[in-house]
């Protein structure tokens, strides 16, 4: 987060980027990689000079139907504990995508330069 920080105008939407990279991580590591310590999470994260950041977070789990995880917005999902993570991401970022039937997430948040930052004159 301190290397997104060095890119973006402070502005509160480094917040949403953390939540949506914590709920990615947590279930790569609780869902995709079934809590198995010898298998690895992989993340690679770009920020463009403008702000624009990408984050990809892979693990090594067999991955999952992304259409079949329930909507946590509809009456009989409210009250439950879990399953509201890909939501989060999906509200919190730009895009989100998932690769190799979920086993990789994409995710992305738009530049929020102001008009005529980071470029440079001459």
């Amino acid at each position: 987060m301190c290397f997104i920080a060095r890119f973006r105008n402070r502005d509160g939407s480094e917040l949403d980027i953390e939540m949506a990279l914590r709920e990615a991580l947590a279930n790569a590591i609780l869902h995709g990689n079934q809590q198995d310590s010898r298998k690895c999470v992989h993340v690679v994260c770009r920020c463009t000079t403008d702000g624009e950041v990408s984050i990809t977070v892979q693990d090594e789990g067999q991955g999952f139907d992304a259409d079949l995880i329930a909507d946590p917005t509809t009456l009989e999902n409210r009250l439950l504990t879990q399953g509201r993570g890909i939501y989060l991401m999906k509200t919190l970022m730009d895009e989100v995508r998932f690769e190799q039937r979920g086993a990789i997430v994409f995710m992305r948040k738009a530049s929020n330069a102001r008009p005529g930052a980071g470029r440079q004159k001459g």
